[in-house]
C-alpha cells in the first residue's frame, strides 16, 4: 500500500502496517469516486498538500483507495470540477488551492515595501477626493494633524505614530467610510513589530525633515483645492518612502 502525502512510503508489511494507523491520512476504504473525492478534497482543505504541490501518481492513489484507477482519475476530475486541483497531462495533478488568509495574521505576510505599493494605489486617490471633498472643519483637523508630525523633532516613535494619524485624517477627510476603513487597515500594518526593527534605519533626522516637507506642501495643495499639486505631491511622498525602504533593503 503506497501512503498519501509528501513522501512515498516503499510498499512492505512493516510500512503498510504503520501507514494504516496513521490519522494523517486518508481512511483507505474501497469506496467510488465521490467518496475519494471528499476524502482527498477534505485532505486538500487541511492543507495535508499545499498550493502548487503534486498529488502522488493515479496507481498510487488506485493502491492506496483500493479502487480502479479509472474511479481514481473520475475522482481527480471532481476535484478539478471543484477548482482544487489541476490536471496536467504528462506532469500529474497538482494541488490549486490557497487557504484564506485570516485577517489578523495579514501584517505577517505583509512586507514594508508591499504596504508601499498599496499605499501608492490608494493615496493619490485619497489626495483627489480630500481637495474636492473636505469641508472647512476637516481642513483644520488636518492642519493640526500636521502640526503634530511637526513638532515630533527627531523623535522616530512620535513621528511614526503622529505620521500615521496625518494620513489616517487624510482618508478621513475624503468623505468616504468605505477608504477610511480601509486606511485603518493600513495602519494595522504600519503599526506591526516587523517596522521596529526599521524605523532606526529609515526615520533619519534628514528624512524626518523632508517627510515633514512634503507634508506641508500637500496640506498647502488641499486648502487651495488644487487636485493635480496634491495628487503629484503625495505620489512623490510615497515613492520616496519606497526609495528609503529599498535603500534600507538593499544593504
Amino acid at each position: 500500500m503506497v501512503g498519501i502525502g509528501p513522501e512515498r512510503i516503499e510498499v512492505s508489511e512493516t510500512k503498510t502496517r504503520r501507514e494504516e494507523t496513521d490519522d494523517s491520512l486518508p481512511a483507505a476504504v474501497t469506496v467510488g469516486s465521490a467518496a475519494i473525492a471528499a476524502r482527498l478534497r477534505q485532505a486538500i482543505l487541511d492543507g495535508k498538500y499545499a498550493d502548487g504541490e503534486r498529488l502522488p501518481a493515479e496507481r498510487d492513489l488506485a493502491r492506496h483507495f483500493d479502487a480502479s484507477r479509472s474511479t481514481v482519475r473520475e475522482a481527480l476530475r471532481r476535484l478539478e470540477e471543484m477548482h482544487l486541483v489541476s490536471r496536467r497531462i504528462g506532469s500529474g495533478t497538482f494541488v490549486n488551492y490557497k487557504p484564506a488568509l485570516d485577517e489578523s495574521n495579514i501584517a505577517e505576510v505583509t512586507s514594508p515595501i508591499e504596504l508601499i505599493e498599496v499605499r501608492l494605489a490608494i493615496e493619490p486617490q485619497m489626495a483627489r477626493l480630500v481637495a474636492v471633498n473636505a469641508t472647512a472643519r476637516d481642513l483644520e483637523r488636518l492642519g493640526e494633524a500636521l502640526r503634530r508630525v511637526e513638532n515630533c523633532g527627531e523623535d522616530r516613535e512620535y513621528f511614526s505614530r503622529a505620521d500615521e494619524q496625518f494620513h489616517l485624517m487624510l482618508a478621513e477627510s475624503t468623505r468616504n467610510p468605505l477608504m477610511v476603513w480601509l486606511y485603518r487597515q493600513i495602519n494595522d500594518v504600519r503599526s506591526h513589530a516587523q517596522w521596529d526593527g526599521m524605523k532606526d534605519k529609515i526615520l533619519t533626522a534628514a528624512r524626518i525633515a523632508e517627510y515633514n516637507r512634503q507634508h506641508r506642501e500637500l496640506y498647502t495643495a488641499l486648502c487651495n483645492r488644487d487636485v493635480d499639486a496634491a495628487v503629484e505631491i503625495i505620489g512623490a511622498h510615497l515613492e520616496k518612502a519606497r526609495g528609503d525602504l529599498l535603500g534600507v533593503d538593499a544593504r
